[in-house]
C-alpha cells in the first residue's frame, strides 16, 4: 500500500500523521481481535481481550473525529506496523500446537502490540502538548493509560496463570 503523504515540515504535520497511523492501526486490530478473542483458550485472557477490544473500538471513535475535523475522509485501512506486528502473531500462533503454549504465544504477541501502542499514545501526548493541543493531549494520554491498564492485566495473567501453564502443558494433560 503506497501512501500519499503531504512533506512534514513542523510538528503539527507530525502530528496528523500520527493520528492518520493511529486510526489505521487500530481499524487494523479492531478487526483481529475478535478472532484472537476466539484463539484464546483462557476464559479470563478472552474477558481482557475482549475490554482491549472495547477500548479498540472506542480509540477508533475518536480518532475518525480528529480526521473529520482535517481535510479529506478518513484514509484507507493499511498500517505496516500494525500488520507486521498481526503477520507476527499469526506466525507464531501456527507453529502452538498446544493450547496452554498457543495462550502464552498469543498473549505475548498482544502485549508487543499494547507496548508499542504505549509508546506511540505518549508521544502523540507530548506533541499535542507542545503544540497548545490539550483537549488531543488528553484523548492520547487517555489512551495511552487504557493501554497501560490492558498491560498490567496481561502481565498479571501471564505471570499468575498462563506461563505457569505453558510451562509444563503436557502435565495438565495427564
Amino acid at each position: 500500500m503506497e501512501l500519499n503523504h503531504s512533506p512534514m515540515v513542523t510538528l503539527n504535520h507530525l502530528l496528523d500523521y500520527d493520528i492518520n497511523q493511529f486510526y489505521l492501526a487500530e481499524v487494523q486490530l479492531s478487526h483481529h481481535l475478535p478472532v484472537l478473542i476466539e484463539r484464546a483458550g483462557s476464559l479470563t485472557f478472552k474477558t481482557i481481550l475482549q475490554k482491549y477490544l472495547d477500548y479498540v473500538r472506542q480509540h477508533v471513535q475518536k480518532f475518525e473525529g480528529f480526521l473529520a475535523e482535517g481535510k479529506g475522509g478518513l484514509p484507507e485501512p493499511g498500517n505496516r506496523i500494525m500488520e507486521a506486528f498481526l503477520d507476527e502473531a499469526e506466525d507464531r500462533l501456527v507453529q502452538c500446537s498446544d493450547p496452554e503454549v498457543k495462550d502464552a504465544c498469543l498473549l505475548a504477541s498482544v502485549q508487543s502490540i499494547n507496548h508499542y501502542k504505549i509508546s506511540a499514545y505518549g508521544t502523540a501526548a507530548s506533541f499535542a502538548n507542545a503544540l497548545g493541543m490539550h483537549n488531543k493531549a488528553h484523548i492520547f494520554h487517555d489512551a495511552e493509560v487504557n493501554e497501560k491498564q490492558i498491560d498490567e492485566r496481561l502481565t498479571q495473567l501471564a505471570e499468575q496463570e498462563i506461563n505457569i501453564r505453558a510451562k509444563a502443558p503436557f502435565l495438565l494433560h495427564q
